[in-house]
Order: structure tokens, then C-alpha cells, then sequence
């Protein structure tokens, strides 16, 4: 074989880190049930798309081409949710200063091991996406979808599940953060997407074609969100690409009119850099052993205190060692402070905004929902990492066994760690408080003048009602369901943590039961808030985004239960009320249960049986 074609095979196809992966990953029943999920979630949603009783040919291609629609957008959505648990691993075993000094000292090459890493565990992400396109190839039995629109759906989701893995190989090579980067890694990437798809919004009103059409032109943010561009290929006539000759110069014409290419030659385009700016810096980072990081010289925090007076860690010393240990560290606190700040003004910049006319009503609206959105979804993506790797962290470091040689029950230690964690969670979700706060009080006070005034005059149906700017009591209602929702995610988490011997696949066995559950209650929440009144008011409560939007945005989420406006308010509050106990009664089921098998599962997995 020559040389030059030995040396590029070295790179991927006969890669040892490679091949060591796809080998390991493909004989775990884990992944291969994964893969089947996915599949048939794919499957059952393409099937319901496509049953109907119309005959004609013009129906069979438009249901043949709303199918697909459906199809690659859950598609998408699947791959951002699932690309950064598989890619947690590349964080969380590579990022272990040994794995390194081991990997640095083979025959390997800086770019076999980068590679090795990155396709290595993309791998998995490219076969899901490849196992759906004979079910897009079906479509086109029915017409409506074009070839060249099934072969760019699956290029924006291959090069977004690229741009996702290259960061987290990046992530791994400079070996900062440890465990904790694959939330930062994890919220960073959901964040992102909430962030341009609200700004895509906002300026869409501004790019209109005209009042009545409903289209607007594609914005700055399309080629920079897979969502937007798939939007661009698959919703051309509402939301349209810009012409070509109406541009200035080819970088334009590349953005505005060409969106969808653009995304993916701008994720490859990225991903290479990342790749290159990682084989080069790779045997240059990591410090010795036992020397302090900078943010630990910075706030004069030593990597061995001295000594220092005892303190009271209350009636149970888990809570407090879950609340108090993972708060302690510089980067937590800065990193809390900094959320908080960040909300608080972005509240006070849309009210500022508002009250000056520089926005409109339905912009705040808009900006209200995706600010609090994004710090509800961060709210329960932390409490979902912290908890699904609770037992399951100390499970391999060892601190599991010593724990079980105490006197410490199950049902404390269990207790302990679902309050502790919750504690924890609190000042983050005094960000979403705050934020609705200072809008409440915005609107019991009338906008403190503001020229549009904060009762607006919406029509739903044929009658025409007056609706604030938001419902006030939704500032107290939404945090406590919140906090119930994230108790009941810390239990699930808590739940699998147990029963999964690593935390990798503790992550992702909890991240599918949550997202399912999620996507139960807030499908099911919308559809009867949109279409029952008042007690579909009440069920939409069971979700906190779907009680956002509710109180947010109310003739969006409950059109029907706005004839009596009173009576509507009322039952939201009933169905939060509601919610908190439905969701406290399955924290406490699910806390008795897990502790009448605590010690026969732990002790399972441990090897002592």
C-alpha cells in the first residue's frame, strides 16, 4: 500500500481510537436500544402524518410533503438534544489528565487522536441520520418532496451533529472544566439555539413582504441555526430567501439568498478550524499535578485548605454536602452571580424598551418568552446533569462504598440528596423570579406611563377583549411549578443514577425519560389549551413552559378560556396548584420506592452480591 494512502487510512477508517469507539459503543444494548427508539419515533410520527381518508393526488403529495416537514424538523430537534449526550463522553473520559499522559505517549499523531475522538463518537450520531433517509426516500412515493430537499435536510442535521461534536472534541483536548463543562457544554448549545431563534423573530417583523401575506425574508440568524435553515429550505413561501440580484456582493448573496448552504459549509468551515486549532494545541495544555488553576490563585482558593472551624451541615450532612460542595468552587459562584445578572437586566432592557416605544407590545411579549424560556430550560437541564450523575459519580470514584459503610439509611441518604440538590437549584431559579417580577410590577403599575399603556386589545375569534401584557400572579405561579418540575427531574435523575453503573449512561437514560415526559405533558398541555376552555387552562399548567406562554401570551396558549378573563386567570391557578401536588405526590411515590431497592440495586452494581 502506498504511503500517502496508509497514512490517510491511519486517520479514520483503521484509526485504533476509532475503531476502539464504534467497536465498544456497538456492542452495548444501550446504543443499539437508542438507535431503535429513535427509528421508532420517527416511524410512528411519519405514519400519523401520513394517514388520512383524502384520495386525489394534490392531497396525497401535500400530506407526502408536510410528513417529510414534521419529520426533519423532530429530526433536528432530536439531533441537538442527543449529539451532546453522546459527545459527553469525549468531555468526561478524555478530559481525565491520565487518559491523556496515556494517549500522548502511542505512536498516535496529534490529528489521529483528535479525529480518532471526534468521528469516533460521531459516529453513532451519522448512522441515525442515515437510517432515516429510506424513510424520506418514501415520501417521494407520494410527491411534494424533491430529492435535492431530503439530501439538504440530512446535510444540516450531519453538519449541525458536526459543529456540536467538534466543540465538544475542543472541549476535551483543552482539558478545563472537567465534569462540569458537559453542562456548560449541554446548556451552552440549547441556549444558543433559543438565543437566534428569538432574535430571527424579532427582526422578521421588520423584513415583512407585506401585510396579510404572513412570509418575511430571511434574516441575519439563518445561516447561523439549523432550525432557521431548515425553515428556509422546506417553508420557502413563508419564509423566503432574498433574491439573488437584489444583493451587493457575493458574501450577501451567499448569506441572504443561499441560507441552507451557507449553514452547512459555515458549520464545516468551523468544525475544521476547531479540528486544526486541537491538533495543534494539543501536548501544550494541562498543567502538572497539584498545581492550582487560575481562578483558584485568582480568589485565593488552595488546592489543600488549612485548617479552619468546624460548622453545622444541619440534620442531614448528604443535603448539605450536595448544596455546599458544588457551590463551593469560584467558577459556580461567579457563574450563578453572572446568570442572575444577565437575567435581571435583560428583564429591565425589554421593560426600559417597551416604556420608551421603542418595541412593541408583541416583541416584549416575545422577548419575555424566549428570556425566561432559555432560564427555565437551563434551570432543569442543570438539575437533570447534577442529578442523573449524584450516585452514579460516586459510584465510580469510590465514595459510594465508603458511603455505605456508614450508619446513613437509604431513605435519609436519598432525601438528602434530592434536598440538597433542590437547594442548590434555588438561586438559579431566582432568575426566571426576578425576571417576571420586574415585569409584573410593570404591568400592576400600568407601565408607569408608558405610551401604549399594558392592556392591550386582542381579538380571538370574533370578539374583541382586553388582555394585559401578562397575567401578574404568573411571576409566582411559574417559579413554583418550576420548582416542583425540577424536584420531580432531580428524582428522575436520582432514579437512574441508581440503576446505571456510569454516569454516561445514567445522562442519557434520564435525558430520554425527561424529554419524553416533557414532550408528553407540553404536546397534550397545548393542544388542550388551545382547544378546551378553561380546563384546558388548568391542564396546561402541567408544563411550565405551557403555563409561560399561558401567562405570557395568553390568546396564544388559551384562546378559548379568555371569554371570561377572570375565570381563565383562576384557572390557572388551580391547575398550578394542581400541578405541585400531582408533581410532589410522584416525588414522594418515587422516593419510596427507590428506597425499598436502594441497597439490592447499588450493591448489585457494586459486584458485592
Amino acid at each position: 500500500m502506498p504511503p500517502i494512502v496508509l497514512w490517510f487510512s491511519r486517520l479514520l477508517p483503521t484509526n485504533p481510537i476509532c475503531i476502539r469507539v464504534v467497536a465498544g459503543g456497538s456492542r452495548r444494548s444501550r446504543d443499539l436500544y437508542v438507535r431503535a427508539a429513535y427509528l421508532a419515533i420517527v416511524i410512528a410520527v411519519l405514519l400519523i402524518q401520513l394517514l388520512g381518508s383524502d384520495s386525489t393526488m394534490r392531497q396525497l403529495a401535500q400530506r407526502g410533503a408536510n410528513a417529510f416537514t414534521v419529520v426533519s424538523f423532530g429530526q433536528i430537534a432530536l439531533i441537538v438534544l442527543l449529539t451532546p449526550v453522546f459527545m459527553a463522553g469525549a468531555i468526561l473520559q478524555e478530559a481525565n489528565p491520565k487518559t491523556w499522559d496515556i494517549l500522548l505517549t502511542t505512536p498516535l499523531s496529534n490529528l489521529q487522536i483528535v479525529l480518532g475522538n471526534l468521528f469516533g463518537r460521531l459516529f453513532f450520531v451519522l448512522t441515525l441520520i442515515l437510517s432515516t433517509l429510506p424513510l424520506f426516500i418514501l415520501t417521494q412515493f407520494f410527491g411534494g418532496v424533491p430529492g435535492s430537499s431530503i439530501v439538504m435536510s440530512d446535510l444540516v442535521a450531519s453538519t449541525s451533529a458536526l459543529v456540536v461534536a467538534a466543540t465538544a472534541v475542543t472541549l476535551s483536548v483543552t482539558r478545563i472544566g472537567g465534569k462540569r463543562a458537559v453542562f456548560v457544554f449541554y446548556a451552552a448549545v440549547v441556549m444558543y439555539v433559543f438565543a437566534t431563534y428569538a432574535a430571527d423573530l424579532y427582526l422578521r417583523s421588520g423584513n415583512s413582504l407585506g401585510a396579510g401575506t404572513g412570509a418575511s425574508y430571511t434574516s441575519f440568524f439563518a445561516p447561523l441555526n439549523p432550525f432557521l435553515a431548515l425553515e428556509a429550505l422546506l417553508a420557502a413561501n413563508t419564509y423566503v430567501p432574498r433574491g439573488a440580484e437584489a444583493l451587493s456582493n457575493p458574501l450577501a448573496v451567499a448569506w441572504y439568498a443561499y441560507p441552507t448552504a451557507t449553514f452547512c459549509w459555515l458549520s464545516i468551515l468551523i468544525s475544521i478550524v476547531m479540528v486544526l486549532w486541537s491538533t495543534l494545541s494539543l501536548r501544550s495544555f494541562g498543567r502538572a499535578p497539584g498545581a492550582a488553576s487560575w481562578w483558584s490563585r485568582m480568589f485565593a482558593v488552595t488546592m489543600q485548605g488549612g485548617e479552619r472551624e468546624s460548622r453545622r451541615v444541619g440534620s442531614n450532612p448528604i443535603a448539605w454536602r450536595e448544596r455546599s460542595l458544588r457551590a463551593a468552587s469560584p467558577a459556580g459562584v461567579v457563574g450563578r452571580w453572572v446568570f442572575l445578572a444577565l437575567g435581571i437586566f435583560a428583564a429591565l432592557v425589554l421593560v426600559g424598551l417597551h416604556h420608551q416605544g421603542s418595541i412593541s407590545p408583541r416583541d416584549l411579549r416575545l422577548g419575555l418568552l424566549a428570556t425566561v424560556g432559555a432560564e427555565m430550560i437551563v434551570v432543569l437541564l442543570t438539575a437533570l446533569n447534577l442529578s442523573a450523575t449524584a450516585v452514579s459519580r460516586e459510584r465510580e470514584d469510590g465514595t459510594l462504598d465508603i458511603l455505605l459503610t456508614t450508619p446513613i439509611q437509604p431513605g435519609p441518604y436519598l432525601a438528602g440528596k434530592l434536598q440538597g440538590l433542590v437547594q442548590f437549584l434555588l438561586p438559579m431559579i431566582l432568575v426566571p423570579v426576578a425576571t417576571l417580577a420586574i415585569a409584573a410590577i410593570y404591568v400592576l403599575c400600568g407601565g408607569f406611563g408608558a405610551p401604549g399603556g399594558v392592556v392591550l386589545q386582542e381579538t380571538v375569534g370574533v370578539n374583541t377583549i382586553s388582555v394585559p401584557l401578562m397575567f401578574p400572579e404568573g411571576a409566582l405561579l411559574v417559579p413554583l411549578v418550576l420548582v416542583a418540575t425540577a424536584a420531580f427531574t432531580v428524582m428522575i435523575g436520582l432514579q437512574w443514577s441508581v440503576k446505571t453503573k456510569g454516569t454516561i449512561g445514567s445522562v442519557i437514560a434520564a435525558s430520554l425519560v425527561v424529554f419524553g415526559i416533557g414532550g408528553f405533558f407540553g404536546l397534550c398541555g397545548l393542544g388542550a389549551g388551545r382547544g378546551v376552555p378553561y380546563v384546558g387552562a388548568a391542564l396546561s399548567a402541567m408544563s411550565p413552559v405551557n403555563l409561560l406562554v399561558a401567562v405570557i401570551d395568553p390568546t396564544e396558549a388559551i384562546p378559548e378560556s379568555l371569554a371570561d378573563g377572570m375565570a381563565a386567570r383562576v384557572s390557572l391557578v388551580v391547575g398550578s396548584v394542581g400541578a405541585i401536588l400531582a408533581y410532589g405526590l410522584a416525588v414522594f411515590a418515587m422516593h419510596a420506592q427507590l428506597k425499598r431497592s436502594f441497597m439490592m440495586t447499588v450493591r448489585r452494581l457494586a459486584g458485592l452480591n
